[in-house]
Protein backbone atom coordinates (compact mmCIF):
# COMPACT_ATOMS: atom_id res chain seq x y z
CA UNK A 1 0.00 0.00 0.00
CA UNK A 2 2.82 2.36 0.88
CA UNK A 3 4.45 1.55 -2.48
CA UNK A 4 1.28 2.59 -4.30
CA UNK A 5 1.22 5.93 -2.43
CA UNK A 6 4.85 6.59 -3.37
CA UNK A 7 4.07 5.75 -6.99
CA UNK A 8 1.07 8.10 -7.06
CA UNK A 9 3.05 10.88 -5.36
CA UNK A 10 5.92 10.45 -7.81
CA UNK A 11 3.50 10.44 -10.76
CA UNK A 12 1.84 13.66 -9.58
CA UNK A 13 5.24 15.29 -9.08
CA UNK A 14 6.41 14.33 -12.58
CA UNK A 15 3.12 15.47 -14.13
CA UNK A 16 3.36 18.80 -12.30
CA UNK A 17 6.94 19.32 -13.44
CA UNK A 18 5.99 18.72 -17.10
CA UNK A 19 2.98 21.02 -16.81
CA UNK A 20 5.22 23.76 -15.42
CA UNK A 21 7.83 23.28 -18.15
CA UNK A 22 5.30 23.36 -20.97
CA UNK A 23 3.85 26.64 -19.66
CA UNK A 24 7.22 28.41 -20.00
CA UNK A 25 8.09 30.32 -23.14
CA UNK A 26 11.33 31.54 -24.64
CA UNK A 27 11.72 35.01 -26.05
CA UNK A 28 14.62 35.89 -28.30
CA UNK A 29 15.60 39.53 -28.63
CA UNK A 30 17.63 40.15 -31.76
CA UNK A 31 19.65 43.21 -32.51
CA UNK A 32 17.98 45.56 -35.04
CA UNK A 33 20.99 45.07 -37.32
CA UNK A 34 20.43 41.28 -37.35
CA UNK A 35 16.71 41.72 -38.01
CA UNK A 36 17.47 44.07 -40.90
CA UNK A 37 20.00 41.65 -42.41
CA UNK A 38 17.51 38.82 -42.14
CA UNK A 39 14.86 40.90 -43.94
CA UNK A 40 17.30 41.73 -46.76
CA UNK A 41 18.23 38.05 -47.11
CA UNK A 42 14.57 37.03 -47.42
CA UNK A 43 13.86 39.81 -49.94
CA UNK A 44 16.83 38.86 -52.15
CA UNK A 45 15.72 35.25 -52.23
CA UNK A 46 12.23 36.28 -53.28
CA UNK A 47 13.63 38.44 -56.09
CA UNK A 48 15.95 35.74 -57.44
CA UNK A 49 14.01 33.93 -60.16
CA UNK A 50 16.62 31.32 -61.11
CA UNK A 51 18.66 28.82 -59.17
CA UNK A 52 21.25 26.13 -59.77
CA UNK A 53 20.11 22.56 -60.21
CA UNK A 54 20.19 19.40 -62.29
CA UNK A 55 18.47 18.08 -65.42
CA UNK A 56 18.57 14.83 -67.38
CA UNK A 57 19.96 15.26 -70.88
CA UNK A 58 18.15 13.02 -73.31
CA UNK A 59 19.68 14.00 -76.63
CA UNK A 60 22.41 16.10 -78.22
CA UNK A 61 22.12 16.43 -81.98
CA UNK A 62 22.90 18.81 -84.82
CA UNK A 63 19.60 17.95 -86.51
CA UNK A 64 16.78 20.22 -85.34
CA UNK A 65 14.13 17.97 -86.88
CA UNK A 66 15.45 14.97 -84.95
CA UNK A 67 15.29 17.05 -81.76
CA UNK A 68 11.63 17.92 -82.39
CA UNK A 69 10.73 14.30 -83.13
CA UNK A 70 12.35 13.02 -79.93
CA UNK A 71 10.80 15.88 -77.93
CA UNK A 72 7.30 15.08 -79.18
CA UNK A 73 7.82 11.37 -78.48
CA UNK A 74 9.05 12.19 -74.98
CA UNK A 75 6.11 14.48 -74.24
CA UNK A 76 3.70 11.80 -75.41
CA UNK A 77 5.28 9.16 -73.15
CA UNK A 78 5.88 11.45 -70.13
CA UNK A 79 3.34 14.28 -70.22
CA UNK A 80 3.98 15.29 -66.59
CA UNK A 81 7.74 15.75 -66.97
CA UNK A 82 9.11 19.15 -67.93
CA UNK A 83 11.15 18.96 -71.13
CA UNK A 84 13.05 21.77 -72.83
CA UNK A 85 15.92 22.24 -75.23
CA UNK A 86 18.90 24.56 -75.52
CA UNK A 87 21.00 25.43 -78.54
CA UNK A 88 24.72 25.40 -77.96
CA UNK A 89 26.22 25.63 -81.44
CA UNK A 90 26.31 23.28 -83.23
CA UNK A 91 24.23 21.07 -80.90
CA UNK A 92 20.60 21.07 -79.90
CA UNK A 93 20.31 19.54 -76.44
CA UNK A 94 17.07 18.07 -75.13
CA UNK A 95 16.79 18.10 -71.34
CA UNK A 96 14.13 16.85 -68.94
CA UNK A 97 13.21 17.70 -65.38
CA UNK A 98 14.35 20.42 -63.01
CA UNK A 99 15.83 19.30 -59.72
CA UNK A 100 17.69 20.93 -56.85
CA UNK A 101 19.86 17.91 -56.12
CA UNK A 102 21.68 15.40 -58.25
CA UNK A 103 20.02 12.57 -56.32
CA UNK A 104 16.54 13.74 -57.36
CA UNK A 105 17.65 13.93 -61.00
CA UNK A 106 19.11 10.41 -60.79
CA UNK A 107 15.67 9.06 -59.94
CA UNK A 108 14.22 10.45 -63.18
CA UNK A 109 17.25 9.25 -65.16
CA UNK A 110 16.70 5.73 -63.84
CA UNK A 111 13.03 5.82 -64.91
CA UNK A 112 13.81 7.20 -68.38
CA UNK A 113 16.55 4.66 -69.10
CA UNK A 114 13.86 2.13 -69.95
CA UNK A 115 12.88 4.15 -73.03
CA UNK A 116 15.94 6.25 -73.90
CA UNK A 117 19.62 5.38 -74.25
CA UNK A 118 22.67 7.49 -73.52
CA UNK A 119 21.11 9.65 -70.80
CA UNK A 120 23.28 11.62 -68.44
CA UNK A 121 22.89 14.27 -65.78
CA UNK A 122 23.82 17.89 -66.44
CA UNK A 123 24.05 20.81 -64.07
CA UNK A 124 22.07 23.91 -64.98
CA UNK A 125 22.72 27.31 -63.45
CA UNK A 126 19.51 28.91 -64.74
CA UNK A 127 16.59 26.77 -63.59
CA UNK A 128 13.44 28.77 -63.01
CA UNK A 129 12.36 28.32 -59.38
CA UNK A 130 8.78 27.66 -60.47
CA UNK A 131 9.97 24.63 -62.45
CA UNK A 132 11.35 23.05 -59.26
CA UNK A 133 7.82 22.80 -57.86
CA UNK A 134 6.77 20.57 -60.73
CA UNK A 135 9.39 17.90 -60.28
CA UNK A 136 8.65 14.34 -61.34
Amino acid sequence: MQLIQKYITLSLFVFGAFATLSAQSVQVKASPVITQMESRFVQRNKEQLVTEGWRVQILATTDRQNLETVRQNFQYQYPNVLVDWVHSKPYYKLRAGAFQTKLEAMRLKHILERDFEGLYLVSDEAINRRDLLNTF
